[in-house]
């Protein structure tokens, strides 16, 4: 199923991610266009991150709810009869019902769905996990209730994952405050390893978490502070009981990630030498920095000269240089992660042809990150990750200054 691409994104203010009377029509078009009936959306117990999101809603929500969006008319909302404070907000002028028993929420589901060609938040063959929030259970019931069930991959994309204007601003703020950090940082655990008492890899992640807060930046964990052999894992994370000391030789990775509070994620990776380094590590940089950039060329190439251009084939372009360089086996993740207003991992279209079959459009309004990786087991680890974003027939890639070399403390 393909949403017909001139169903542009909103701009300015608007917000994109939120059901509202005003967004109605610019959907309906979609599904007309897409020759759907309408979209199902379903959550329990927040299982669907798209419902709550897109949705609005809040308050206590521990039973099951559908919501019909239809090529025409207006939204129906399935919801339990003692959580309606959850749709407090949910406009007067659209239906809603209620039910009590399941069977009462099954003759309701069969009423609304039966005969329609249906989009949900389902993923064939689990191709994107991300996608894939509806239970199985709750597929077979919405078929047996008569209705044709398609993925809502591409409107996920179009009505959910999309930035406005005031995210795409608050995302490049902290981009560029988190890349002074980060260098910042690898200095300071450069002039620490020329003394008696070098930095460990647990304090210097605390270190930048000062400095995030004092920037008034929030982040949900992290950062990764890593030296070779536990760079070499890609999910490392220091605790003050297992730490490393930042000395010299060792070559440092630093990924971090922060947003201002209701802003969108910026998220960054940057590597340094403590000294000057080998002739295997500098290659193993070139490597990974030749991915970054073989990507960012083909989203420039295709988004600039107005050609379509999906999430899996930059993954094979970035891939491919690594794959040349000998490193192929060793860049064991995804090339990178859609960035949406909501999740630093969202639900966007993914950079990835590896890890799962992302196959979506990157349309414009959307964001990820770009952060290509070589791994030698218990040895070195070396990524660099960069963000983008995709404006109309422009990439817009964060920080404005990319890491070019390694960097030498």
């Amino acid at each position: 199923m393909r949403v017909a691409r001139r169903v542009a994104p909103l701009q300015g203010g608007d917000d994109l991610r939120m059901l509202t009377p005003e967004l109605l029509p610019a959907l309906q078009l979609a599904l007309a266009e897409a020759d759907l009936d309408g979209w199902l959306i379903f959550d329990f117990h927040g299982l669907n991150p798209v419902a709550g999101g897109f949705l609005g809603t809040s308050g206590m929500a521990t039973r099951r709810i559908f919501v019909l969006i239809p090529r025409e008319g207006s939204p129906t909302a399935i919801t339990h009869a003692i959580e309606q404070g959850t749709w407090a907000d949910w406009p007067s002028q659209w239906a809603k019902t209620t039910y009590s028993s399941w069977r009462a929420l099954e003759a309701q589901l069969r009423d609304l769905v039966g005969g329609k060609r249906v989009a949900m938040e389902y993923s064939p063959g689990d191709a994107v996990p991300y996608l894939d929030r509806v239970p199985a259970g709750v597929l077979e019931m919405v078929r047996a209730a008569g209705a044709t069930v398609v993925s809502s991959a591409d409107l996920v994309t179009r009505f959910y994952a999309v930035w406005t204007d005031e995210n795409l601003a608050s995302h490049q703020r902290a981009a560029e405050v988190i890349a002074g950090i980060a260098k910042e940082a690898l200095r300071k655990a450069g002039e620490m390893a020329n003394g008696s008492s070098p930095i460990s890899e647990h304090d210097l992640q605390q270190w930048i978490l000062e400095r995030f807060a004092a920037a008034n930046l929030e982040t949900d964990h992290g950062p990764i502070v890593a030296i070779g052999p536990n760079a070499a894992n890609p999910h490392y994370e220091p605790s003050p009981e297992n730490s490393a000391l930042i000395s010299r030789g060792d070559i440092l990775l630093v990924d971090l990630w922060a947003r201002e509070p209701g802003g969108v994620y910026a998220d960054q990776t940057w590597m340094a030498s403590l000294g000057s380094p080998s002739v295997r590590d500098e290659g193993v940089w070139q490597a990974v920095r030749g991915a970054r950039d073989a990507a960012l060329a083909l989203l420039r190439e295709r988004i600039e000269g107005g050609k379509p251009v999906r999430g899996g084939e930059v993954d094979d372009a970035a891939r491919e240089v690594i794959r040349a360089r000998g490193y192929g086996d060793q860049f064991i993740h995804r090339t990178g992660h859609s960035i949406d207003p909501s999740d630093l991992h969202g639900s966007g279209p993914h950079i990835d042809n590896f890890e799962t079959r992302e196959e979506r459009l990157l349309v414009p309004g959307v964001g990820f990150s770009i952060e290509p990786g070589v791994y030698l087991a218990s040895d070195l680890g070396m990524r660099t990750e960069v963000n983008g974003y995709v404006a109309e027939k422009t990439l817009i890639v964060t920080p404005s200054v990319l890491q070019e070399e390694l960097i030498v403390v």
